[in-house]
């Protein structure tokens, strides 16, 4: 039977999910402090971080992975405690991780459905509607302006960007009402992450919301709405787009004053100007140089 269901989009600007005060602990450690966050539809927050900043742990919480233990996590103003990402899932919450869940070797569309295959019951077993999954999977990649006419390709070799461009489509075309895309362009180079991000805001313009967790202050400025930082599992800032340039944004995502410090002490210490019988003043010019008389014969040892 098939989990397949047509994407309910809500009106531009309705509020999808909010984190209000989140914390997360494993142990003694504090992962994850009084972390806010709230997403509508049509829009990109991205979340940006150093490593260790606590991302990771707020995609778990986010994706059902994890239950948080402080804080209200509400999902289209209802509050939730997630126990599984298939919760999440049914609330149309779709996590796209950088390994991508995939199986190299296995053609684009049979990835495209895994989990969620189509086909009819005979005999005890699953007969496959291969036809209908590889024709509804053109569909879908077209949809999002995605050409790739060979969906009987293994997905292996498919570059990463063409890889992250299916697993979008994906889960745009399987409902999903926000998407948290977790380090989509990391290992790809300049062109293939414009890809990427080309198709994170055709995810946003078909209604959904996004949440981009990146290290990337450029990437994320190049698509976000909203910008949250974190670090050491704390906020560190919150800015709509109209309130923070890329300048900022990078200088906060690299530390701020930190970096400043930083800048000071690894700075080349300065070179005192020579003085005295040694030094060569650039301004004075001898007005009469004299030249030697090559022809002139010099004394013998």
């Amino acid at each position: 039977m098939s989990t397949e269901f047509s994407t309910g989009t809500e009106p531009a600007g309705t509020e999808l999910l909010a984190l209000e005060g989140v914390g997360k602990s494993y142990g003694t450690v504090r992962a994850l402090q009084d972390v806010s966050l709230t997403l509508r539809a049509g829009e990109i927050s991205c979340v940006l971080g150093d490593n260790g900043a606590g991302k990771s742990t707020l995609i778990k919480i986010i994706a059902g992975l994890h239950r948080h233990d402080e804080g209200r996590y509400t999902v289209a103003g209802e509050e939730v405690r997630l126990d599984s990402p298939r919760q999440a899932l049914d609330r149309g919450i779709a996590t796209v991780y950088q390994d991508l869940a995939v199986v190299p070797l296995m053609p684009v569309w049979r990835n495209f459905f895994l989990g969620s295959e189509r086909g009819t019951r005979r005999w005890g077993g699953l007969r496959l509607d291969a036809d209908g999954m590889r024709a509804t999977t053109r569909e879908a990649l077209a949809k999002m302006g995605i050409d790739l006419p060979d969906v009987d390709r293994p997905i292996g070799t498919l570059s990463g960007g063409q890889r992250q461009c299916v697993a979008i489509a994906r889960a745009v075309h399987f409902g999903a009402k926000v998407l948290i895309l977790d380090e989509p362009t990391a290992a790809l180079g300049v062109k293939q992450s414009g890809v990427v991000l080309k198709y994170v805001t055709a995810a946003r313009d078909a209604g959904l919301g996004v949440v981009l967790i990146t290290h990337n202050p450029h990437h994320a400025y190049l698509v976000g709405d909203h910008f949250t930082l974190l670090k050491r599992g704390r906020m560190a800032g919150s800015h709509p787009r109209a309130e923070i340039g890329l300048e900022q944004l990078t200088t906060e995502m690299a530390g701020g004053s930190d970096l400043a410090e930083l800048s000071h002490e690894l700075a080349r210490p300065s070179v005192p100007e020579a003085s005295g019988p040694d030094r060569v003043d650039p301004d004075r010019v001898d007005p009469d140089p004299v030249d030697p008389d090559p022809r002139e014969e010099r004394p013998k040892p």
